[in-house]
């Protein structure tokens, strides 16, 4: 239990020392210090985690202290370390130190350098307090956690009102998820005296519970995913959380914040098994956010804009694949994702590095020739990211559609259209960042060169990974181990097989059709990816620059169909002329005018009563009897 405890409390340690005596330190320390408790951290999650693959550790879920106690109900404050809390602590400790790494020279020259690293720190160790929670109350603490940390690091460069106004945005729309969670929360404990997630599932299969409450339960947890993992129709914040520094992008998308979705419903998959018109809407609005994203993608110019909505469409996904039921596939896809998409950010990191800032696609090119370093990693992670055999994500995207395949047609055509068209916009970045000429400045072509050591080093290991990673869950309807779901299947053993519906109805895929669906999936890809080529290299097509007149159709989808807009409209516009209104009644008039008033007020007594203090003693004297006089009168009639 202690290296447990160390695991969370080294990122906490590592946050105070920059915090609090970070700015005494030099630079390199403060790193150090900053990406060594993480490396600690993940050293202590790979001896618990190779325990768990050689059948050496159990599963520990213990209470440290007793917290809240009242009537009925009794919260601890506990741990849960299994199976799927280890497979997390893995993503966010290697990846995270991997990115902790990579800042020390991304961010070396900025002046708030302790300051940053001390965040970073804070966000993984909320991070990791969210997975290692054994309540769900605890992981509403980390779920919050992440959440301020978020809103620390998108608007880290302050003095730029927009990144503030992103941070804030990012704040508010999961503030609003997160009212779901709390309501879900609450009758869970009105209505099973509980939020431990052992004791919870113990209860809900030792007794008949009302479908409709599951349902509701089900729903509004969901509500809080959709927050923290950027789902229609509460997805417009992480866009525009790019107005963070990279490495927080890579650190958002890749190992943290908007996994925390996959993973609460993963952990919740007892509830959510019970709950098929749950699951079906989760499914829905995922395969919805992935085709929506994946067409905004297609004409976005901010190569960190393409990433930013890539994430939302391959989250799409991975929530589609929970409301069908498979929960290993989820994970699969989490743990391949957070490799090639935490690559592809520091790799874009490193470009903008490159350009002094410069992140319009538009203005790049040719970048393979002083960034080989760069492009090959990008390369490779837009090659897993596209679906592409063998780097991972061709195994956990297409065990993803093969089970919507089993499910839904629809479900699986939307999913297949979607993929079709990440494969296109990832390689419409590649071509256009790294092919044809530089359309840059002079300036920014003289400076041109590979990133140090400490930024290619962290993409070199996370393209390995991300060609490598997919290995660990190869097809099992060809005859394969799938390594990663003998792994998880202690967790999911109550849940649906993977050859169920969601109604428990068998009908498992075929070999031949398994190897289909692969084939054609693969064939897509690579069409795709040959479009983008001909279209971006061969005709050397590029984006039009702004304020060119284009079609209607393209108008929307550059403008990200108008949903910022929409929301200002009939949210923000409502509001904030509610707000001017009790500002100038409630604000202005009652609560300053009675804070006025009564400084007016005392103002005005205090001139009459200073008149009374005269100076003649004869007055005082009578001043003095008349009071007297007063004092017996009222004496006598108390009486």
């Amino acid at each position: 239990m202690v290296y447990l405890y160390l695991i969370i409390l080294l990122p906490l340690v590592g946050f105070l020392i920059n915090a609090f005596v970070g700015k005494a330190l030099p630079k390199n320390v403060s790193g150090i210090i900053g990406s060594s408790t993480i490396l600690g951290s993940f050293i202590l999650s790979s001896i618990f985690f190779i325990h768990f693959v050689n059948g050496t550790q159990q599963r520990i879920d213990a209470d440290v202290f007793s917290w809240i106690s009242f009537g009925d109900f009794k919260i601890n404050f506990g741990l849960l370390l299994d199976q799927l809390s280890v497979t997390w602590l893995m993503v966010i400790t290697g990846v995270g130190f991997l990115i902790h790494v990579y800042s020390v020279s991304y961010m070396h020259d900025d002046e708030n350098f302790s300051i940053f690293f001390s965040y970073l720190n804070l966000f993984i160790f909320f991070m990791l307090l969210l997975v290692l929670g054994n309540n769900f109350l605890i992981t509403f603490i980390g779920w919050e956690g992440v959440g301020l940390c978020s809103y620390l690091l998108i608007g880290f460069w302050y003095k730029n009102q927009d990144y503030n106004d992103a941070a804030k945005k990012a704040f508010v729309m999961n503030r609003i998820g997160d009212l779901g969670f709390l309501i879900g929360m609450f009758l869970i404990l009105f209505n099973f005296k509980t939020l431990n997630f052992s004791a919870l599932q113990t209860a809900i299969s030792a007794t008949t519970v009302n479908h409709g409450l599951i349902v509701a339960i089900t729903m509004l947890l969901f509500v809080g995913a959709m927050g923290k993992s950027a789902q229609l129709p509460l997805y417009t914040w992480l866009p525009d959380a790019m107005a963070g520094p990279t490495p927080v992008s890579a650190l958002i998308h890749a190992a943290t914040m908007v996994t925390a979705g996959i993973y609460m419903i993963a952990r919740s998959h007892f509830m959510y098994t019970l709950a098929p018109e749950t699951l079906q809407f989760v499914a829905c609005i995922g395969v919805a956010t992935a085709l929506f994203a994946a067409t905004i993608g297609v004409m976005q110019n901010d190569i960190k804009k393409v990433l930013a909505y890539s994430t939302v469409s391959q989250l799409g996904l991975m929530f589609m694949a929970l409301g069908v039921g498979a929960y290993t596939s989820a994970v699969f896809h989490v743990v391949t994702h957070a490799f090639f998409k935490a690559c592809l950010f520091l790799g874009s990191g490193s470009v903008i590095h490159a350009l002094s800032g410069q992140q319009d696609i538009r203005k790049m090119g040719g970048l393979k020739k002083w960034m080989p370093i760069t492009f090959w990693t990008f390369m490779i992670s837009s090659l897993a990211i596209s679906g592409v055999f063998p780097f991972s994500g061709f195994f956990s995207k297409d065990e993803i559609l093969g089970a919507a395949f089993e499910h839904s047609k629809v479900l699986w055509a939307i999913a297949s259209l979607a993929s079709i068209l990440t494969a296109f916009y990832m390689f419409r970045l590649v071509f256009l960042t790294f092919t044809g000429e530089f359309r840059g400045t002079e300036e920014q072509k003289h400076h041109l060169h590979e990133s140090p050591w400490l930024i290619t080093m962290p993409l070199v290991v996370l393209a390995i990974l991300a060609a490598v990673g997919g290995f660990m869950g190869l097809p099992e309807g060809l005859g394969y181990h799938h390594a990663l779901k003998g792994f998880l299947n202690p967790v999911f053993a109550q849940a649906l097989n993977p050859g169920e519906d969601m109604h428990g109805s068998a009908h498992e895929l075929s070999a031949s059709m398994e190897m289909s669906l692969m084939a054609g999936a693969l064939i897509a890809a690579l069409l795709s990816i040959a479009y983008a080529y001909f279209k971006y290299v061969s005709k050397s097509e590029k984006p039009n620059e702004d304020g060119v007149p284009i079609s209607f159709v393209r108008r929307w989808i550059y403008n990200k169909y108008y949903v910022d807009e929409i929301y200002h409209l009939f949210v923000g516009f409502p509001i904030g002329k509610l707000s001017e209104l009790f500002y100038s009644l409630i604000d202005k008039t009652v609560i300053d005018g009675t804070v006025n008033y009564s400084g007016k007020l005392s103002v005005s007594l205090g001139n009459q009563l200073r008149k009374l203090q005269s100076g003649y003693i004869g007055f005082y004297l009578l001043a003095m009897v008349l009071s007297m006089v007063v004092i017996f009168l009222f004496a006598f009639i108390i009486k």
